[in-house]
């Protein structure tokens, strides 16, 4: 195999890496969403936000934190093929994020809601 050859295979293995711990962290982010929204259904609303604050330090960050080099690399002008697993992580992560997003304003909400009675 040449050097050039050698060389992108290491790009493609460090992208598809990559890809796959966004993906991991992205959906361990989202299991700890759910059972913040589970916490706060049985009224365990300490529990709840710390769930969801685990969520976005052992989820959300990490999945950015696995991102950051590939990121790093284009900045300085490295460039990888483009990857759709790669695109798919990007997008799994976004939604995610969203979904944590929304589950702390509904648990929010519903404590509210809870408190008012």
């Amino acid at each position: 195999m040449s050097n050039s050859n050698e060389k992108q295979a290491d790009q493609e293995n460090e992208v598809t890496t990559v890809a796959m711990q966004i993906i991991l962290h992205a959906g361990n982010a989202r299991a700890l969403a759910d059972e913040a929204f589970q916490l706060a259904k049985e009224e365990n609303f300490k529990a709840a936000y710390e769930k969801i604050n685990e969520a976005n330090s052992n989820g959300i960050l990490k999945a950015h934190q696995s991102q950051t080099q590939i990121i790093q690399d284009e900045a300085r002008g490295v460039t990888h093929e483009p990857s759709l697993l790669l695109n798919h992580a990007q997008d799994h992560l976004m939604t995610i994020m969203s979904e944590v997003r929304m589950t702390k304003q509904m648990i929010e909400l519903y404590e509210l809601t809870v408190n008012r009675k």
